[in-house]
């Protein structure tokens, strides 16, 4: 039914534009073309100052409307995130008042030079002054906010501070796996023909002894607040991009060739949840690069804790090592030593 109702509008809009017109033609006739065409200028030019003023009237209202519901009002997570926000801020700015500037420049220029019969027209063909002042100051403007870029691009991607927590992220279709180096605080080594989607979704090289102790876990990271957290990403199939919109970040995820980036984020996800007023507020990692048919899916969770919550849940966590060599776990429970404790609790019975 509401489809119905907007294809009836919307041609309803066209049959009164193509009457207004059809009307506009008749009137010019009837009138003669000059004195038509002198009456539609006029009327253009207090079109366009209309427009303007309620163009301006537009933004704020969207603005004051949706401005609240973006992650801008939010902040960034991130300490990061925040030289991006300003270095946005700036360009908001920037770009803000020469937006102004020109749309209002525009409108009211065809208002006031609408067609005039005592107006003596001024006409040149060159104006090397002028020609330097729009060219010289919008490159300069552009130039120092390619440096702001330039100046944070280089830090996310430089080398880490030395207690980073390193944390190793895969794309895969459709999903993220996540590797942490265990103790020894070493990953081990990787080699793609070893790929296992069951027990060795990135391929670990199980003879390397600092593999033995690397953690997987998949769709969800955990990260702590405070510290410094560099991410090794790179992907097992096609292009994937690591998209951190909270803490303001993305980086593609490339077959073969790893990448890196680092943050720090400034509040856990409870700590986030009370900022926002969202109790079910979480951390998001996307992919923002098309890869394929189940791209929507590719919604992955980080957990921002405190040190001593991320404790607790790597203490928990099992190396990789021992769920692809059950029987090298030391903490399984031998399968003879199982069947005797059965027929033991079956005897008593």
């Amino acid at each position: 039914m509401s489809l119905i109702l907007s294809v009836t509008i919307i041609v309803f809009i066209f049959v009164v534009i193509f009457q207004i017109a059809k009307a506009s033609e008749y009137v010019s006739i009837l009138k003669g073309e000059e004195a038509s065409r002198q009456q539609n200028n006029k009327i253009n030019g207090f079109l366009m100052v209309a427009f303007l003023v309620l163009g301006f009237v537009g933004i704020y209202v969207c603005n004051k409307a949706y401005y609240g519901k973006t992650q801008l009002a939010q902040g960034a997570a991130s300490v990061q995130g925040e030289k991006v926000d300003e270095m946005l801020f700036i360009t908001l700015i920037v770009t803000g008042i020469v937006f102004v500037i020109t749309q209002f420049l525009l409108f009211w220029f065809a208002y006031k030079y609408q067609e005039d019969k005592n107006r003596k027209i001024f006409f040149f063909t060159h104006s090397t002054k002028l020609e330097l002042l729009w060219t010289a100051i919008p490159a300069i403007a552009l130039t120092i906010l390619v440096v702001f870029g330039l100046r944070n691009w280089f830090f996310f991607t430089s080398e880490a501070p030395k207690n980073a927590l390193v944390v190793e992220v895969t794309g895969k279709q459709f999903g993220w796996i996540f590797r942490y180096p265990g103790k020894d605080a070493v990953f081990g080594k990787k080699y793609y023909k070893n790929i296992d989607p069951a027990t060795n979704s990135v391929g670990i090289v199980w003879d390397d002894n600092y593999s033995k102790d690397d953690i997987l876990t998949e769709q969800t990271m955990y990260v702590v607040k405070g510290t410094p957290i560099k991410l090794i990403l790179g992907s097992r199939d096609v292009i994937h991009d690591v998209g951190l919109t909270h803490f303001r970040l993305k980086m593609d995820a490339v077959p073969g060739i790893p990448t890196t980036m680092w943050f720090t984020p400034l509040y856990t996800t409870k700590e986030m949840r009370e900022k926002t007023g969202n109790p079910n507020f979480s951390y998001e990692i996307s992919c923002d690069q098309m890869c394929g048919n189940g791209h929507y899916s590719m919604k992955g969770i980080i957990e921002v804790v405190d040190q001593e919550e991320y404790d607790m849940w790597m203490a928990k966590q099992k190396p990789q090592y021992f769920t692809a060599f059950p029987e090298k776990d030391p903490t399984a429970v031998p399968v003879a030593a199982a069947d005797t404790t059965a027929k033991a609790s079956t005897a008593k019975m």
